[in-house]
């Protein structure tokens, strides 16, 4: 018995949607010698921006408050707000706690997002009243990243940022930056997938704190300064190894 026309046609939008969907998950394009190629890239970004030496933090409490207060802002807003901490007293963990809510949204409102990020930073202090920060560190990565996406507000990228920079223990922290850069080299397809583009890395790489550190630190200075929105392709030391800047100097060559 054949199915009526309607259902075919269903199943035909049905059929094209999943194969939309397997183009816009994100996969790894460039596959061979991905060891010698990252570290290539490694090479390439240290010789256009130098050493960088991250976190820009003098404690492992203010590296994590750093990655909480730094979702979806620049780096800029959580100095205002990390100035505006200090000026009232509520610097240390202790003296967040005991800071009204009201106050501390009046305190992080720089960072943008303000009453969200006060009610993270809120449940992330309020979690170190109960576990201290270097109780928590004597786990091991897996232990510890577990125990750090338990926490309110604490999402993978996060939690990645206080493993390498407050703990330094070797788990690679990726972001929008680095899926902008790579999908431009032409190394990956598809929408960001945080774990999938993480585990590139982590895979192929030494899981070694210095290194990690300071490619994570690359990356973000590379895609902040030269691979923007509107990329300054001839400024980029990348721009010849580069599918993005290839075939857009195609486009433009008459």
């Amino acid at each position: 018995m054949e199915r009526p026309a309607i259902e075919n046609e269903i199943i035909l939008i049905l059929t094209q949607k999943r194969n939309d969907d397997r183009i816009q998950f994100m996969r790894i394009v460039c596959q061979e010698n991905l060891n010698e190629k990252l570290f290539a890239l490694y090479e390439q970004l240290r010789l256009q921006h130098g050493a960088l030496m991250w976190w820009p933090a003098e404690t492992p409490f203010e590296v994590a408050l750093g990655g909480i207060l730094t979702q979806a802002t620049s780096w800029r807003n959580v100095e205002k707000a990390f100035e505006n901490l200090k000026t009232a007293g509520a610097w240390t963990p202790a003296q967040i706690r005991a800071t009204s809510q009201s106050e501390l949204e009046k305190l992080l409102r720089p960072s943008r997002y303000y009453r969200a990020k006060a009610k993270k930073v809120r449940a992330f202090v309020e979690h170190l009243a109960k576990r201290p920060m270097h109780v928590m560190f004597e786990q091991t990565i897996s232990e510890l990243r577990e125990e750090l996406l338990s926490i309110y507000g604490i999402g993978p990228e996060t939690a990645d940022t206080i493993l390498l920079y407050a703990a330094e223990k070797p788990s690679f922290v990726v972001d929008a930056y680095t899926h902008r850069l790579f999908s431009r080299l032409g190394w990956i397809e598809g929408n960001y997938h945080y774990a999938k583009l993480r585990h590139l890395f982590m895979e192929n790489l030494p899981h070694d704190v210095q290194l990690f550190n300071e490619y994570h630190a690359l990356i973000v200075r590379h895609g902040a300064r030269i691979c923007q929105k509107t990329p300054k392709c001839e400024e980029c030391s990348l721009r010849h190894a580069c599918v993005y800047y290839t075939e857009d100097l195609r486009r433009r060559t008459p």
